[in-house]
């Protein structure tokens, strides 16, 4: 498959940001990983080694491949060495508006004017964000899952505003890496978060009323429901911060159904 760039940039190398870089080195794409932090940086490159060991065990990979990969994976602090060149910046910093405003106006003066701006948001608002850029029109919405390099989906977020080409470009990205995407119209928490917060939520007021252990309430919804992960489990790798946060953002825009549990706030 031809790319629709050479080169693409990761800003922020946690969960989320190394399982993109990993999944973007696996689609072939020269892959620069920002972050602030010189440990998230460490543990980024801990996580995708980790990753590729894995996979050449399991001999999905050889070791060719691997090395291939992460010859194409570069690391810095340094946001204009990231950007420098990319044909697409996809964005995954913690949920937090404040931050993704101030990174999307840094990157706006750094990265060139016909490259795809995409945010890994799971919840916040596009537009909102794209007000720090000269020119709004150019952010999308790319929402990956966790754990990136075994999830096929990505949700392509729009705002009425949009261009078809940019969200053609998404698409190709998404492709090359070998996910699946659907093209959703900028709502609180597009179509997967939105669901998936209910059911998070209800878990942990079934936990609090005491009708089922945590751990059976994962095993009712993995076997009975065929869910690869349970609500708990996967709480467990996304972070009941940002479960937290996410509910937050969704109750205040979308009404009390979204009231987080009392359980989870304690927690």
């Amino acid at each position: 498959m031809s790319l629709p760039f050479d080169r693409l940039a990761v800003l922020g190398a946690g969960t989320m940001g190394h399982g993109i870089a990993y999944a973007a080195a696996a689609g072939g794409f020269e892959t620069r990983v920002y972050d602030v932090s010189r440990a998230a940086l460490a543990r980024g490159q801990e996580g995708v080694a980790s990753l590729l060991e894995r996979e050449v065990a399991r001999e999905r990979l050889d070791r060719a491949q691997a090395n291939a990969m992460r010859a194409r994976l570069g690391w810095t602090t340094d946001l204009g060495e990231a950007v420098d060149g990319a044909g697409g910046v996809i964005e995954a910093v913690p949920e937090q508006m404040a931050l993704k405003l101030d990174l999307w106006a840094r990157v706006d003066r750094l990265a060139s004017r016909e490259a795809l701006l995409a945010t890994n948001t799971s919840a916040l608002s596009i537009s909102e964000m794209a007000a720090a850029l000269a020119s709004p029109a150019r952010l999308v919405g790319m929402h990956f899952f966790n754990p990136v390099p075994r999830m096929r989906l990505v949700e392509i977020v729009r705002t009425h505003d949009t261009p078809e080409a940019i969200v053609t470009s998404a698409a190709a990205v998404a492709s090359a890496m070998g996910k699946e995407s659907v093209v959703v119209l900028e709502s609180p928490g597009f179509v997967t978060t939105r669901v998936n917060a209910l059911i998070g939520n209800e878990a942990f007021y079934m936990l609090a009323e005491g009708i089922a252990s945590a751990r059976d309430i994962d095993t009712a919804l993995k076997l009975g429901l065929n869910h690869p992960m349970g609500p708990f489990e996967l709480v467990d790798l996304v972070g009941l911060d940002t479960r937290l946060a996410v509910l937050q953002h969704l109750h205040e825009r979308l009404g009390e159904k979204y009231r987080p549990c009392p359980l989870l706030v304690e927690y």
